[in-house]
């Protein structure tokens, strides 16, 4: 049976014990063979064999945790009347996990709603005899909507919160910070009836806001899987439970223990949902990557369909469709150029920053911004197939990710929770025994201190939010991580090596030098050798072809063309006679290459291919051909060695060419001649220096990638390299390597940073919330200020995972 992946959105998670508990209850479901829940992104990731969706949301929901269901649209193509739509419903409404399916004939589209997953969605289509795709508008612009509406129901009752919580906090805490307001309570209203108007208003704080705390935290409690909402709820109702007997029932305490604490669980409410809400915002701006990835995609296309052109919705586009494209519009999907001209600007995708021409039969991308010019293309990718697409599922998938660093900390947050209600217990017992008069009301307050100060948000958003930063920063450069654990096996590559063809070279030879014999002119004797190399199909003589074409000559017509196997080739140009060959050739005509020879030495030493031109019987000239160094890559080569990293070339090319290569850009080792098994026995050798990166970009490539501790495919380079790599480079600039390297090490030093001030901060704050510094300074903290403490902690957090938007990597980037 085929392992296969599920994705489930997740609500209701609010710490990294909750993540744990997710986790513990997916790997219990039969045939879940892992899952990863991320805690920013909201996502839980199966995989497994023969997986039930509805098991597994069953699992999810039996932790009082809710499976959010993300409304999918289909695009269907063959239906033709109301009977067909009949069809179609009920083939989707037998799919396990749709609760609702509406097919619409005039629009070709489905609305379907449940937990079912979009392929099953559409081979039931499919089995019915249909065609089906999924939408372009899906779950990331429906988590943002989701998020939004979670930001807006956190504003107001932050809102709420806040304006019931400030009259208690007056009426308490001003009496102890000033005596003038002391007095004036007791002059007006009486202590009585300020603790009844507490009392009022704390109750509505609790079961309006705060209800959210309770209807989560106290069933997870009863469970005995206790979370962060069951710390809250527990402390706030300690605090006003303790307030309420205070208030109604005094001769229950002891003497002198008869105090209220409402303003502790009013306040203490408030201020989580202030923490909430300011998490919530920061982790929206998170996820901007993936937003405006999903921005680039225009919402219309100009379509021209056996007719005038149309507006038509981007999710009506077909394969074939002629699309028309004026100046300053973003492109929809991916296709051909079929006519017109343009520049592209392709930057948001590639990261280059110069627009690129595209003419008839040049690829576009959607997302691209058209320049100047109008042309027509033909969409040849068109919805979940575009390449903006693949990159917002690569984002999104790196984004869901878990670092092998982030195990450790699951294992602790685990137990977190359970431990830090138990060192709530243990102070309230020691306080209520040891401590001074009232002893039952300082054992409270630094109980509830204890239980509020150690929620674990910023444990459990440590990693995943950097994660998201640094992912969505990579894709903005052009840099796709495929998996999020790329990100921590790249940070520690200590060797970098390199294919040449296509990676360190433009992957296209061209001509680099024409040296004539006396009595010879540039343009008669290029013109000349082009007519003949015209007639060969060999990269080099195309090479030779199109420089002629470039510098604009004319080519004479070509008679009575022959290749000289091993030597060369020979033909009429014009009335002229051409041979074109190696030196060995030239000698068997007859002819004296030596002055040439001290030439043919040095462009042999450069790493370039020296051939030899004859006209009529006389050395006309010598040519050299190469495959050009990019220009990025001096610059990436320097920027790789400025990190301690050697750098090693592993090519099939002849180990001349590629040992003057090396010395040109100051290359540490070099392995030649080896056929793509001997690049897999390369890579191993080369690990023996410490952990290693490959980066390639054809299909010789791929076993090579996949050897390596982390793999680096060009984007510019074949699918089958792309798909056996970690990393993505999007585009063709070498310089990508630097700063994906440089990129991994700042995400890993910020996850490095969140980390230890997640776990400094609780080892640090709750011994003093539990009174540590009482019997040395007479120091005890609030309630109040340990949830304020609490919620500074994962904006901390947030924050700092933040500046990974900022990252620039200087002296890397053009």
């Amino acid at each position: 049976m085929n392992t296969s992946r599920l994705v489930l959105q997740v609500e209701g998670m609010t710490c990294a014990s909750c993540v744990a508990r997710v986790e513990r209850a997916l790997r219990a479901v039969p045939g879940v063979s892992a899952a990863s829940v991320n805690l920013a992104t909201e996502r839980a990731e199966v995989t497994g064999q023969g997986l039930n969706r509805a098991d597994l949301v069953r699992a999810v929901a039996t932790l009082g945790y809710d499976v959010v269901s993300e409304p999918i649209d289909l695009v269907l193509e063959g239906m033709t009347c109301a009977s067909c739509v009949a069809r179609v419903e009920r083939a989707l409404k037998s799919v396990p996990g749709v609760s609702e399916a509406q097919v619409n004939l005039a629009t070709e589209r489905a609305h379907v709603t449940g937990q079912a997953e979009g392929a099953a969605l559409i081979a039931a289509v499919e089995a019915a005899g249909y065609d089906a795709r999924l939408a372009v508008s899906g779950l990331a612009e429906g988590v943002a909507a989701r998020r939004q509406a979670e930001d807006s129901a956190l504003r107001r009752d932050l809102w709420a919160a806040a304006a019931l919580s400030l009259p208690v906090f007056v009426l308490e805490m001003g009496g102890h910070l000033l005596p003038w307001v002391h007095a004036l309570v007791m002059s007006t209203i009486g202590m009585q009836t300020s603790w009844l108007l507490q009392c009022a208003l704390t109750t509505a704080v609790l079961i309006g806001p705060g209800r959210r705390f309770y209807l989560k935290g106290l069933p997870a409690l009863i469970r005995l899987a206790p979370d962060m909402n069951s710390l809250v709820a527990v402390g706030t109702l300690a605090a006003y439970l303790y307030s309420l007997t205070a208030t109604f029932a005094p001769g229950l305490l002891p003497q002198g223990t008869v105090h209220v604490y409402y303003e502790a669980a009013a306040v203490i409410v408030t201020l989580i949902l202030l923490g909430r809400f300011l998490e919530a915002r920061a982790k929206g701006r998170t996820s901007q990557a993936i937003q405006r990835l999903v921005g680039l995609q225009p919402r219309t296309a100009r379509v021209r369909r056996d007719g005038p052109a149309q507006d038509l919705a981007l999710a009506d586009l077909r394969r074939g469709d002629l699309i028309e494209m004026r100046p300053g519009e973003r492109l929809p999907v991916d296709g051909l150029v079929t006519e017109g001209a343009s520049w592209v600007d392709e930057s948001m995708i590639t990261g280059e920053p110069l627009p690129v021409e595209k003419t008839a039969g040049s690829r576009v991308t959607g997302g691209t911004v058209n320049q100047t010019g109008a042309f027509t293309f033909r969409a040849e990718a068109v919805g979940q197939d575009t390449m903006l697409a693949q990159i917002i599922r690569l984002v999104e998938a790196a984004q869901g990710g878990k670092l092998p660093i982030q195990a450790l900390v699951d294992r602790v947050t685990l137990w977190f929770v359970p431990v830090v209600m138990g060192l709530a217990l243990v102070t309230f017992a020691a306080w209520a025994a040891l401590g001074p008069k009232p002893a039952l009301g300082l054992a409270l307050v630094n109980a509830v201190a204890v239980l509020v100060i150690a929620c674990p948000c910023a444990m459990g958003l440590a990693t995943p939010t950097s994660i998201m930063v640094g992912t969505g920063r990579g894709a903005e450069m052009g840099v796709l991580f495929r998996r999020g654990e790329s990100l921590q096996a790249l940070r520690d590559v200590r060797v970098v090596a390199l294919d040449k063809t296509g990676t360190l070279t433009e992957g296209r030879p061209s001509l680099t030098d024409l040296h004539l014999a006396p009595g010879f002119e540039r343009s008669g004797v290029l013109a000349a050798v082009a007519a003949v190399e015209a007639q060969s199909e060999h990269p080099i003589a195309r090479a030779i072809t199109q420089a002629a074409l470039a510098e604009g000559l004319t080519l004479p017509p070509v008679t009575a063309f022959a290749s000289r196997t091993g030597l060369g080739v020979e033909a009429m140009a014009g009335v002229m006679r051409v041979q074109i060959g190696a030196d060995r050739f030239m000698v068997a005509l007859g002819l004296d290459v030596g002055p040439f020879a001290e030439l043919a030495q040095a462009l042999a030493d450069k790493g370039k291919t020296p051939l030899y031109a004859a006209l009529d019987g006389r050395l006309a000239a010598i040519l050299a051909v190469s495959d050009p160094i990019k220009p990025s890559t001096p610059q990436a080569i320097r920027a790789l060695h400025g990190m301690g990293l050697r750098v090693a070339m592993v090519t099939g090319d002849n180990a001349r060419t590629a040992r003057a290569i090396a010395a040109e850009l100051g290359i540490d080792e070099v392995v030649a001649e080896v056929l793509p098994e001997g690049k897999v026995q390369a890579i191993r050798r080369l690990k023996a220096l410490g952990p290693l990166a490959y980066v390639g970009d054809g299909i010789n490539d791929a076993p090579a990638l996949a050897e390596a501790d982390v793999g680096l495919a060009v984007g510019t380079g074949t699918d089958v390299a792309i798909e056996a790599a970690d990393v993505v480079l999007m585009t063709g600039r070498l310089t990508a390597v630097p700063d994906a390297i440089a990129l991994s090490q700042a995400t890993m030093r910020n996850i490095g940073q969140n980390l230890f001030w997640a776990f400094a901060y609780n080892a640090a704050l709750i011994p003093v919330a539990a009174g540590l510094l009482w019997p040395g300074f007479g120091i005890l903290l609030s309630p109040v200020f340990a949830a304020g403490a609490m919620a500074l902690s994962s904006v901390f957090v947030l924050g700092n995972a933040l500046r990974l938007r900022r990252f620039a990597p200087q002296g890397v980037q053009p």
